[in-house]
């Protein structure tokens, strides 16, 4: 990669003429392969190709370009380690004296700007059309070649240090900065009078998009998907510049967002008339066992030159396991006929019913059926367009007493917030892995996802729909009010609504959504009347779009009495249920100061549903342990009280949590004590990068269940055992290697979904407990340590349970490695995540190992990062070699590209017995 600066453009021009020949080559060889795919379109010449191949890659490390969005404020305050509820402050003003392209970007919000007077026209001219990085002339050679999804900070290097340029809130990652990315495309003379339109599932963030030179449009909120037309600026028969700058402002997140085009693109042609952008919704307004009402809205589009009378045709099928429609049609809409004026949007709508469907529903108690509706569109007889929309037939509702009912049967909410970061992998979108995410939250007792807090990639909810699991879905962490410098509140005006109908849209047919969020603890929870109507504004956008489901926005603040809360569909609670620092060990903590507000909320709201949107927030690094261990069922995190300031661990007690956030057994005695919320959303599944409570010196979070590397905490058993009651758990804490705490006074606690248990210690009992009343876990807390075996044996109704024994180890020996799947898809995307463990010679995991290990590869693949789930370390993903954390070490390898083979893993560390690990890549 080599960064440009405009003092270099003369040269570089110069340099074009002599590499122009060689990029024409290398166009012509792209148009090529874009032919060959484009003849696997449809019959009617509809075609869907992904675009992910074939960019080149310049991020600027001096003082980029001026084609920009929008002026914004300076950045007056650096501090990125404010407790995570400090209240949101007001915009700053800008005086804007730079010429910006904003009025050239907003027409393309147009389409989701339900009043016309309101909608943006663009101004003439072409701005940037001069600049070198939109020209075909451009010799690009000497940019990154990358392939989509990229995220260009995730390699590093980490910012380490006190006053580090991206600070522990951003993830300490090189995410902030503009970029260019460029692609030639080839679009075929047999493509003329087709519309071609550029679609990007994701681009972070300020996307401005040039094709030949021309200003295309853009889309500046980072997490939605978005729509461009192309069509007037192709050279149909030849080869096509398309040019993608992006501007991810630092401060301007939470958490770390990732940098680029962090989701597929694609190349999508239609014919004139055809389904619109998202232009179907699938509803089932009736629902039992013998039958179901389908109804199908359509939008019909016509970008032709004259008016068109068009026939539209819906037909149903079933969906198998791999998502492909099965057997014969179910059954099919009458026919209908339109006719549709150039240039306008035309919607019809009919319904049928099926009998005997299928029902979606919630893994495991229900299965997760999918069906499709299929629309064909056709023009004078012939068609030219098809459109292919999954969904689910399936029940709910919010019951404010008996919780939410899916398909009449009541079902507990066991859910998790998640980040949009698959760890080692950063921001860029990959279906495998997150699909093992959800497995591994699956295994966990999960069935519902919220997605924290923006819209997610599509292919999540596709997993999420075909793997049964209920979401949240959310678009917002800030409107108006801001709580970084440069994050959404800077673009809210011009923006929530195209934003908030293109994101509903979107997703809006998938049968695994059941409710929508439209704000995360927003700053407008304290301006009273003036916040309560910004709301109001989105939940009503909200339900124009879809009036099927209930809105909310999460509250952290408001209280019943508030006019923000009277807004909401349903009460979307973060905290406020168990109460924010109201426990002893919290009374020394500046903040917000709420008592346990479950009753409140019901008197007041008693027709609506409570759901705990974020609860918990319990904070823990994997493996490690600090003494003595709090006597509360809850504590704050300070140094020395479950957290360690010089290896910034945090104490594997699960007891300890952010200053406003509960231990999980605070968080179940209350819930258990009112009956009627419908269940929690914990905070969070999967550590995430970003935002590192309480070290912001470190890289990611420490509220996971699961660490970044996908290892399970001892926390991942307390709510297992919670969320699957009917499976044995037994689980000891700590881990038993204690040379320097012998006879010294080491407490043993125990999950279990048993009710009962006794523990020994080298075969002597050191008593049996039982679960008191609104008690989660068993302890012993004044076990005094000897090296030897702790055994568990646990009991339920008076049966003997499950059982764990865990042993003092002898010192590292060995290395195991065992990948998630032995065989892998030579496509370029699919993964293996393989697991190292440092165990003894008796096969033991060494559980205080932190033995260097190195990676090597042989075969056609790639070792593409690597890590071990330790919030501190700050050695780059993508390095072969890394230090175990605690007894493991984790490494993510990805086969090449149609090159199928026998690939070989070569683990080593100094003084163990090597290891390897064959996959076979398909």
């Amino acid at each position: 990669m080599q960064a440009l600066s405009t003092r270099k453009f003369n040269s570089r021009l110069l340099l074009c003429a002599l590499l122009l020949s060689m990029a024409w080559t290398t166009a012509k060889a792209q148009a090529a392969k874009t032919s060959s795919r484009a003849a696997s379109g449809s019959p009617f010449g509809k075609e869907r190709i992904k675009l992910n191949e074939g960019w080149r890659f310049m991020r600027y490390t001096m003082e980029p370009d001026k084609l920009i969005y929008d002026v914004r404020p300076p950045i007056q305050d650096t501090n990125d380690s404010k407790v995570a509820d400090s209240k949101p402050t007001e915009a700053v003003q800008v005086d804007k004296k730079e010429e910006v392209l904003k009025t050239w970007i907003l027409p393309s919000g147009n389409d989701f700007i339900n009043d016309p007077v309101k909608r943006h026209t663009r101004p003439v001219g072409d701005p940037g059309a001069d600049f070198p990085f939109v020209k075909a002339t451009f010799a690009d050679e000497a940019w990154e070649a990358v392939t989509l999804p990229h995220d260009w900070a995730i390699k590093g290097p980490f910012y380490a240090g006190d006053r580090p340029e991206v600070g522990g809130g951003m993830g300490r990652l090189p995410s902030h900065g503009v970029a260019w990315y460029r692609n030639k495309i080839a679009v075929s003379a047999a493509d003329r009078g087709k519309i071609i339109y550029l679609d990007i599932d994701g681009a972070m963030s300020h996307a401005m998009v040039w094709l030949n030179g021309h200003l295309v449009g853009g889309w500046p909120y980072g997490y939605n998907s978005f729509r461009l037309e192309l069509t007037p600026h192709l050279n149909f028969g030849g080869i096509n510049q398309l040019a993608i700058r992006v501007d991810n402002p630092n401060y301007s997140a939470r958490w770390y967002p990732g940098g680029g085009l962090y989701r597929n693109v694609w190349l999508t042609k239609v014919a004139p008339v055809h389904v619109a952008q998202w232009g179907t919704f699938v509803t089932t307004p009736a629902v039992s066992a013998t039958e179901a009402i389908i109804n199908v809205s359509v939008q019909i589009e016509n970008k032709g030159k004259t008016e068109q009378t068009v026939d539209v045709k819906t037909q149903i099928y079933a969906l198998n396991t791999y998502s492909k429609p099965t057997g014969a049609s179910l059954a099919s809409l009458p026919t209908q006929k339109i006719t549709v004026k150039t240039g306008d949007h035309q919607p019809i709508e009919g319904k049928v019913t099926i009998k005997k469907p299928k029902l979606w529903g919630p893994y495991p108690t229900q299965k997760p059926n999918l069906y499709v509706a299929r629309t064909s569109v056709f023009v004078g007889g012939r068609q030219v367009d098809q459109f292919e929309t999954p969904f689910g037939i399936r029940q709910v509702k919010f019951n404010s007493t008996k919780g939410l009912l899916v398909n009449g049967q009541p079902v507990r909410i066991q859910g998790v917030n998640q980040h949009h970061d698959l760890g080692a992998l950063g921001a860029a979108f990959n279906v495998r892995a997150a699909e093992r995410q959800l497995e591994r939250l699956r295994e966990l007792g999960c069935n519902a996802i919220r997605m924290a807090h923006n819209p997610p990639a599509p292919e999540l909810l596709d997993l999420t729909d075909r793997m049964g699991f209920l979401v949240i879905d959310e678009i917002f962490d800030s409107w108006e009010r801001r709580k970084t410098p440069h994050d959404f509140h800077l673009i809210f005006p011009d923006w929530h609504e195209p934003d908030t109908r293109a994101f509903i849209r979107r997703d809006r047919n998938h049968p695994s959504v059941i409710a929508w969020s439209f704000g995360n603890e927003v700053g407008e929870q304290y301006t009273d009347t003036a916040g309560a109507a910004i709301a109001r504004k989105l939940h009503d956008i909200v339900h124009e779009e879809d009036p099927t489901r209930p809105a909310s926005a999460s509250q952290n603040y408001a209280k019943p009495d508030m006019p923000f809360t009277k807004v909401m569909d349903f009460l979307s609670l973060n905290y406020q249920g168990e109460g924010i620092r109201d426990a002893p060990a919290y009374a020394h903590l500046k903040g917000i100061r709420t008592s346990p507000l479950y009753p409140a909320f019901q008197k007041a709201f008693p027709d609506k549903l409570i759901i705990s949107s974020e609860t918990a927030s319990a904070l823990s690094t994997r493996g490690s342990y600090t003494f003595p261990v709090a006597t509360e069922n809850s504590a704050p995190v300070s140094d020395g009280v479950g957290g360690n300031p010089v290896t910034k661990e945090v104490s594997g007690y699960e007891l300890y949590t952010a200053q406003f956030g509960a231990s999980p057994d605070k968080v179940f005695a209350t819930q258990d004590r009112h009956p009627y919320v419908a269940g929690e959303f914990v905070w969070t599944g999967w550590d995430y990068l970003g935002e590192p409570t309480p070290y912001y010196s470190a890289r990611s979070s420490y509220s996971g269940i699961i660490d970044l590397a996908g290892f399970k905490k001892d926390r991942f058993y307390l709510y297992q055992s919670r969320w699957r009651p009917d499976l044995p758990i037994a689980h000891i804490l700590p881990h038993w290697n204690w040379p320097n705490r012998v006879g010294e006074v080491t407490p043993v606690h125990v999950f279990t979904s048993g009710d009962e248990a006794e523990l020994f210690l080298n075969g002597q009992s050191l008593g049996r407990k039982k679960k008191a009343e609104y008690a989660y876990r068993l302890r012993w807390d004044d076990v005094q340590y000897k090296p030897g075996e702790l055994t568990v044996i646990t009991y339920k109704n008076g049966k003997r349970w499950a059982e764990e024994r865990i042993r003092t180890t002898d010192k590292p020996a060995a290395l195991v490695a065992q990948a998630d799947r032995s065989a892998i898809q030579a496509n370029g995307e699919d993964l293996a995540f393989v697991t190292v463990t440092v165990t003894d010679k008796n096969g033991l995991m060494v559980p205080d190992a932190n033995n260097t290990v190195s990676f090597s590869l042989q075969g056609p693949g790639e070792i593409v990062a690597t890590d071990n789930g330790d919030p501190a370390n700050l050695t780059s993903f993508s390095s072969h070699e890394r230090q175990a954390y605690n007894g493991m070490v984790l490494a993510i390898i990805r086969a090449k590209k149609g090159a199928p083979g026998k690939l070989t893993l070569t683990i080593k560390a100094e003084g163990l017995a090597k290891t390897q690990l064959n996959i076979r890549s398909n």
